[in-house]
């Protein structure tokens, strides 16, 4: 992948660098990443999807931080460009999240989002 302008960057939140690592760690994979990816569909649009991988492909791009990787590909990253992933624990549960500056709007449960 090119090399990326800061305003391009996706970022990691130290607790979702916090909540990554704790996984990795359970399940003794120091080869693990979180992968974050975009894909058509949910009730917007786009809806975003979080796995776990521990493999790259050609067109990823690996977040680091404080030990812990996320990996997006390519066409992902154009519509996560300026997000931060982060986790959020509340009384209806813990979860990934993204804030990301793309999308015009989310649905209710913020797992979809659509564009302009």
């Amino acid at each position: 992948m090119a090399e990326i302008a800061a305003q391009d960057e996706i970022t990691m939140s130290e607790r979702a660098a916090r909540r990554i690592h704790e996984i990795v760690t359970e399940e003794q994979n120091t080869g693990m990443m979180l992968r974050v990816a975009v894909g058509g569909g949910g009730c917007s649009g786009f809806q975003y999807s979080f796995t776990f991988d521990d493999a790259c492909n050609e067109d990823d791009c690996v977040i680091e931080r404080d030990d812990a990787r996320i990996v997006v590909d390519e066409m992902s990253w154009d519509f996560l460009s300026g997000a931060e992933i982060d986790f959020v624990e509340e009384l209806i549960g813990a979860y990934f999240t993204i804030r990301n500056p793309n999308a015009s709007s989310t649905c209710g449960c913020g797992t979809s989002f659509a564009t302009d």
